[in-house]
């Protein structure tokens, strides 16, 4: 079961707030703590985290930010081989958290300089994996490179395009086996003029669930703390349960039950789940 990744790595600076700022305002913060992040290493480290063999493909700094996020996706067995160190910044990510929602504001830095050549340099690691995920954060060019070379070799291509991106989605969701959409992002889709009938959709309800076609997946109850990652969580999941050739709507509990343990922790990649969490939720059920 193998898993890569194309997309980003991020230093998260999360800010917990009681709301958020009104325009020209300056709130006090409740508390900040600094953690790993990047959608595309959240969801190779959920990945890693539930039995996988997972790959990122991305780049970072050469800065101690840089240093930090590689030893911890090392720690996390995140194999780290295609990751690329250049001379911008490393990508920083700057979460507001309030009770209602998460809010996210990101500076792409390194993660921008992830092109073509990076996906032609793992074009062999992407042939032979089982599912290649890739996220909004991800450049456009690149990750369409990566997804033709995925389609070609018949590996599973599951496109999370959050955040929303034009030109990324005009690029790789018409190379997307699956898609992984909210409301917002599947209405901007739409307003582009793309043709999503050829893959399988799923809609992520939030505290809803998620819905596959006409039918939703109940959500599982638990005590939110930070919903940073949870849908990275979800995708990462997904994946792996779709190269475990899951059904899709076995595959999508298993996603649920993922998402709701990483919103019941702080941080991005410190709350992305064990395979052991994740199966004692599955076995409580839904109630």
């Amino acid at each position: 079961m193998q898993v890569v990744s194309f997309g980003s790595l991020n230093y998260d600076m999360s800010i917990w707030l009681d709301r958020l700022p009104n325009p020209d305002e300056t709130l006090r913060a409740t508390k900040m703590q600094t953690f790993c992040g990047g959608k595309g290493a959240n969801q190779a480290t959920a990945a890693a985290r539930l039995g996988a063999e997972a790959y990122l493909v991305g780049c970072v700094g050469n800065d101690d930010r840089g240093d930090w996020l590689l030893e911890m996706l090392t720690a996390s067995k995140v194999n780290i081989s295609h990751v690329r160190r250049v001379a911008e910044p490393t990508g920083t990510a700057v979460p507001l958290i309030t009770p209602e929602d998460v809010s996210i504001v990101v500076a792409s830095g390194a993660n921008a300089s992830t092109n073509v050549d990076d996906a032609e340099a793992a074009s062999e690691l992407i042939a032979t994996s089982d599912v290649l995920l890739i996220q909004g954060e991800a450049a456009a060019a690149g990750a369409r490179r990566a997804a033709q070379i995925a389609r070609k070799a018949a590996t599973t291509v599951l496109v999370n395009p959050a955040p929303v991106d034009p030109f990324l989605i005009e690029a790789v969701v018409p190379l997307a086996d699956v898609l992984v959409v909210n409301r917002v992002e599947q209405a901007q889709i739409k307003a582009i003029g793309l043709d999503t009938s050829g893959c399988q959709t799923i809609l992520t309800l939030g505290s809803g669930g998620a819905q596959v076609n006409d039918v939703v997946v109940p959500p599982f109850p638990i005590t939110t703390v930070d919903q940073t990652g949870a849908g990275d969580a979800f995708c990462g999941a997904l994946g792996v349960a779709i190269a475990e050739g899951t059904t899709i709507l076995d595959a999508v509990r298993f996603a649920n039950a993922a998402g709701a343990l990483a919103s019941s922790q702080a941080g991005a990649q410190p709350s992305m789940p064990t395979r052991q969490a994740v199966q004692a939720l599955l076995s409580r059920g839904n109630s």
